[in-house]
């Protein structure tokens, strides 16, 4: 007999992810038999580079297979900070810099030690699916900030409209997760002209597409565009994108030493430290060369035009070719009101998503999902399908 009071009220309240979603009912339909290509997740096809595998192996026979320390092992957090200076300019400390099991946990350790219930989280959209579910889960309050095609950039004017006195964060995605949009150094110097006005605002900055950029675009992260904010901003990136490196799971984050020695004290409690051999892998994923993750950004590149190309030939879809990241954020607003071959009426960014689905094996994620953008449908060109 079901227990209606088993589940708490924030996990009721909880969207499931909308990626993760789709791309189980792929391979749902993969098992019964159907000829599905996913398009729903954000994840390289290539191989984790040879060197890094070795790299494990070694710490393994090493005998690197006990807890390490709670915020990283000293090697890794060191790669981290010769990083952040060689490629951010950022002169980062050990000490304030943390390791935890991806980037995810590293956002989650941040709002578990900072966010009290009312407090608010600027998020503009389109946003990564699980932002707002993060926030919403600890009391926090989302607080979605608009911003508009095609490059869905931020403006200094709407997040200033969006500031209050119970603003906590803003979390800035760039390259972004599901749109591309990439902040020039000039764009986050505006950004950083209305949070020097709100000082009791702090910075997220999700950079974990850093290397993901494309032309003519230079990647900067705010703390190194104003470094007036360097104090108030939390740098997150970690290893799983630009290097293939999904499944071993290693994130990390470098900020002001109090908030540092929140999180550790949150996995301390939570999970403790990451995966020891993941932790070794990593450090020699920062520590050696980038000629592979160079080759994966070339290929990136040459699916991103041949996707948008397709995509902007097909009746009814349009597309901008991002900047960043390895997503395409198509308007399927052409389409809306027309009819399956059953009659149905697409109507909205999902119908369409699930009739793509449904009769051609194609799986995609409805732009609504990353913040009601209703016209959009998110694809991943990180596979070669």
């Amino acid at each position: 007999m079901p227990n209606a009071n088993l589940l708490s009220h924030s996990v009721k309240a909880m969207k499931p992810s909308a990626t993760l979603e789709s791309a189980q009912l792929a391979r749902d339909l993969k098992s019964q038999g159907r000829d599905v290509i996913s398009l729903a997740t954000g994840e390289p096809d290539f191989p984790t580079p040879a060197h890094i595998i070795e790299a494990a192996h070694k710490a393994a026979v090493d005998g690197k297979t006990k807890y390490s320390p709670v915020n990283g092992v000293p090697e890794l957090r060191a790669a981290i900070a010769a990083k952040l200076k060689l490629d951010n300019a950022l002169d980062v400390d050990v000490q304030n810099i943390v390791v935890c099991s991806g980037a995810k946990q590293v956002i989650s350790n941040a709002f578990i030690a900072t966010l009290n219930p009312g407090d608010e989280v600027i998020i503009p959209a389109p946003y990564w699916v699980s932002y707002p579910e993060l926030v919403s889960m600890l009391g926090g309050v989302p607080v979605v900030a608009q911003t508009d095609g095609p490059r869905f950039i931020l403006s200094p004017e709407e997040l200033e409209k969006r500031i209050s006195p119970r603003t906590k964060w803003l979390l800035l995605n760039s390259p972004s997760n599901p749109s591309g949009a990439t902040y020039s150094d000039t764009e986050l110097k505006e950004l950083g002209k209305v949070l020097q006005r709100h000082p009791h605002v702090l910075v997220m900055t999700d950079d974990i597409y850093e290397y993901l950029v494309y032309g003519d675009t230079t990647f900067a992260t705010l703390a190194q565009a104003v470094p007036e904010l360097a104090d108030r901003t939390l740098v997150i990136n970690g290893v799983s994108k630009a290097y293939a490196m999904t499944g071993w799971r290693i994130g990390y984050a470098a900020g002001r030493t109090e908030l540092i020695k929140a999180m550790c004290k949150v996995q301390g409690q939570l999970s403790s430290a990451p995966n020891m051999v993941a932790q070794y892998a990593a450090a020699a994923a920062l520590n050696g060369p980038r000629t592979e993750v160079r080759n994966f950004v070339r290929t990136y590149d040459e699916r991103r035009k041949i996707s948008a190309a397709i995509l902007n030939a097909t009746d009814g879809l349009s597309c901008t070719l991002p900047d960043g990241a390895f997503y395409l954020f198509p308007s399927c607003q052409n389409i809306l009101g027309k009819k399956t071959q059953q009659g149905k009426v697409i109507d909205t960014d999902a119908a369409f998503a699930t009739e793509l689905l449904n009769s051609e094996g194609v799986a995609v994620v409805p732009g609504s999902a990353f913040g009601g953008l209703l016209v959009f449908s998110a694809i991943s060109d990180g596979t070669k399908s």
